[in-house]
């Protein structure tokens, strides 16, 4: 990264409850890093659940949502010389659209992150819950978590898909030509007008693979799908981490810009 100014829009504090570290932390990481922009994405609580079956361990409480907010924009009034924003990360749930709507527009995030972690109720991506992928028909899933990925940036309330293919976590691939159902997937993307989040926690989970892979990408950039960053960190040290990887995948691929966010307004930051 010697040389290049980057962002880093995906990072967790404690608060969401399987993350360490507290926001300063992260910032004076970030800044030994060398990065010129950060912004913190900590799960929003879990509105789609009732409170009684929320998990603490997987986003904040209800009642900590303001707290994280009044912190992240302090550490921006505190830190002028390394941009903070407010992001979140903000769980799709059909049927729930107006839930989320509702708190979204309660908070003057800078960006929001839509993610998919649930498949009809099961946590796909939870360590704890991996037995789930036993006796499933894995091109079935890819098919229906990237229809729900369609589905969630129809409904306008996001402006980056985090993590786009996630379901590889694990390492569990589709066994067949899934060409045309991820072609069918960013062309969604680029009728919404969503951005693409190219996050370098992969390589740190079994599958050892950027999100998205590098044919999703190379889709994504022919279909004029803009991209930004992020390391989805939930340790300090994570902040920036592999973003050489991130770069040099993007520039191989033909982006020579990442989106940066404020007041959910996008601008463009060149690579080089």
């Amino acid at each position: 990264m010697a040389g290049r100014k980057l962002v880093d829009y995906h990072i967790h504090t404690r608060r969401c409850g399987h993350a360490t570290g507290d926001p300063a932390a992260f910032v004076a990481a970030a800044r030994a890093r060398g990065l010129r922009e950060i912004g913190f994405a900590d799960h929003i609580p879990q509105y789609f659940l009732p409170v009684a079956e929320r998990d603490p361990g997987l986003a904040m409480a209800a009642e900590e949502l303001d707290a994280y907010v009044a912190e992240v924009l302090a550490l921006g009034r505190e830190n002028r010389d390394l941009r903070v924003r407010l992001g979140i990360e903000a769980d799709y749930v059909p049927g729930k659209e107006e839930a989320l709507a509702a708190i979204l527009q309660s908070y003057p995030f800078d960006y929001v992150l839509g993610s998919i972690h649930y498949l009809d109720g099961w946590g796909f991506d939870n360590p704890a819950a991996i037995a789930g992928y036993a006796g499933k028909d894995i091109d079935l899933l890819y098919r229906d978590y990237c229809r729900l990925l369609q589905r969630m940036v129809a409904t306008g309330l996001f402006d980056v898909v985090a993590h786009p293919d996630l379901l590889k976590k694990f390492g569990y691939r589709p066994r067949g030509d899934i060409a045309a159902l991820y072609e069918e997937t960013v062309r969604a993307i680029a009728a919404a007008g969503v951005v693409v989040e190219v996050n370098t926690a992969g390589l740190r989970q079994p599958v050892g693979e950027i999100y998205p892979a590098p044919f999703f990408l190379s889709l994504c950039y022919r279909y004029d799908v803009p991209v930004t960053l992020g390391s989805d960190a939930h340790r300090p040290e994570d902040v920036g981490r592999d973003f050489d990887h991130a770069v040099d995948l993007l520039l191989r691929i033909g982006y020579r810009e990442v989106v940066t966010f404020e007041g959910r307004r996008r601008r463009l930051l060149p690579l080089l």
